[in-house]
Protein backbone atom coordinates (compact mmCIF):
# COMPACT_ATOMS: atom_id res chain seq x y z
CA UNK A 1 0.00 0.00 0.00
CA UNK A 2 1.53 3.43 -0.97
CA UNK A 3 2.15 6.22 1.68
CA UNK A 4 -0.04 8.86 1.61
CA UNK A 5 0.42 12.63 2.98
CA UNK A 6 -2.26 15.35 3.53
CA UNK A 7 -0.11 18.76 3.80
CA UNK A 8 -1.47 20.95 6.40
CA UNK A 9 -0.55 24.56 5.75
CA UNK A 10 -1.72 25.33 9.55
CA UNK A 11 1.68 22.82 10.02
CA UNK A 12 3.88 23.71 7.52
CA UNK A 13 3.59 27.49 8.84
CA UNK A 14 4.28 26.66 12.38
CA UNK A 15 7.24 24.76 11.10
CA UNK A 16 8.56 27.50 9.51
CA UNK A 17 8.16 29.78 11.97
CA UNK A 18 9.21 27.34 14.35
CA UNK A 19 13.21 27.06 17.14
CA UNK A 20 14.48 24.67 14.91
CA UNK A 21 14.15 26.29 11.70
CA UNK A 22 15.38 29.82 12.88
CA UNK A 23 18.05 28.21 14.47
CA UNK A 24 19.11 26.66 11.31
CA UNK A 25 18.27 29.92 9.52
CA UNK A 26 20.80 31.36 11.96
CA UNK A 27 23.86 28.94 11.97
CA UNK A 28 24.01 28.82 8.22
CA UNK A 29 24.06 33.00 8.58
CA UNK A 30 26.73 32.60 10.88
CA UNK A 31 28.68 30.17 8.76
CA UNK A 32 28.01 33.07 5.62
CA UNK A 33 29.54 35.98 8.45
CA UNK A 34 32.71 34.24 9.28
CA UNK A 35 33.29 33.62 5.54
CA UNK A 36 32.47 37.25 4.97
CA UNK A 37 34.86 37.70 7.70
CA UNK A 38 37.83 35.62 6.13
CA UNK A 39 37.75 37.24 2.43
CA UNK A 40 36.75 41.30 3.57
CA UNK A 41 39.34 43.96 2.44
CA UNK A 42 41.21 45.29 5.31
CA UNK A 43 42.83 48.37 3.19
CA UNK A 44 46.34 49.34 3.14
CA UNK A 45 48.48 51.66 5.33
CA UNK A 46 47.39 55.12 4.02
CA UNK A 47 43.37 53.58 4.78
CA UNK A 48 42.02 55.74 7.64
CA UNK A 49 39.99 52.79 9.18
CA UNK A 50 41.39 49.48 8.52
CA UNK A 51 39.62 46.70 9.17
CA UNK A 52 36.46 48.46 10.04
CA UNK A 53 34.66 47.16 7.49
CA UNK A 54 35.91 43.34 8.45
CA UNK A 55 34.69 44.29 12.22
CA UNK A 56 31.31 45.09 11.12
CA UNK A 57 29.18 42.19 9.89
CA UNK A 58 26.38 40.92 12.28
CA UNK A 59 23.54 38.31 12.48
CA UNK A 60 19.96 39.30 13.21
CA UNK A 61 17.35 36.57 13.32
CA UNK A 62 12.93 36.30 14.38
CA UNK A 63 10.36 34.61 12.90
CA UNK A 64 8.34 37.23 11.41
CA UNK A 65 10.14 37.46 8.53
CA UNK A 66 9.54 37.09 4.52
CA UNK A 67 7.05 38.37 2.15
CA UNK A 68 4.11 37.28 4.11
CA UNK A 69 5.60 38.04 7.92
CA UNK A 70 5.09 34.31 8.22
CA UNK A 71 8.47 32.33 8.50
CA UNK A 72 12.20 32.34 10.69
CA UNK A 73 15.04 34.21 9.23
CA UNK A 74 18.37 35.54 9.41
CA UNK A 75 19.94 38.30 8.11
CA UNK A 76 23.87 39.08 7.93
CA UNK A 77 24.83 42.68 7.37
CA UNK A 78 27.34 44.84 7.83
CA UNK A 79 26.74 48.59 9.92
CA UNK A 80 30.20 50.27 7.91
CA UNK A 81 28.93 52.85 6.30
CA UNK A 82 30.39 52.51 3.46
CA UNK A 83 29.49 48.46 2.96
CA UNK A 84 27.71 49.14 -0.21
CA UNK A 85 30.47 50.65 -1.87
CA UNK A 86 32.98 47.51 -0.73
CA UNK A 87 29.66 45.46 -1.92
CA UNK A 88 28.59 47.04 -5.35
CA UNK A 89 31.77 49.22 -6.02
CA UNK A 90 31.76 53.49 -7.21
CA UNK A 91 33.25 54.13 -10.37
CA UNK A 92 36.56 54.56 -9.15
CA UNK A 93 36.82 51.63 -6.79
CA UNK A 94 35.81 47.48 -8.25
CA UNK A 95 32.88 45.86 -6.66
CA UNK A 96 34.20 43.21 -3.75
CA UNK A 97 31.00 41.41 -3.64
CA UNK A 98 31.79 39.92 -0.13
CA UNK A 99 28.42 38.78 1.33
CA UNK A 100 27.30 37.67 -2.56
CA UNK A 101 30.69 35.14 -2.35
CA UNK A 102 30.13 34.61 1.11
CA UNK A 103 26.48 33.75 0.68
CA UNK A 104 27.41 31.50 -2.20
CA UNK A 105 30.44 29.80 -0.34
CA UNK A 106 28.64 29.87 3.29
CA UNK A 107 25.03 28.41 1.61
CA UNK A 108 26.33 25.31 1.37
CA UNK A 109 27.42 24.03 4.83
Amino acid sequence: MPARFKMSKRGVGELLRSDMVEAEMLRRANIIKGVAESIAPVGGPGDPHPGQYKASFHVTSHKRGGRRRDRAVATVWNSAYYARWVEYGTEKVPAHHVLLRAAIAGGRG
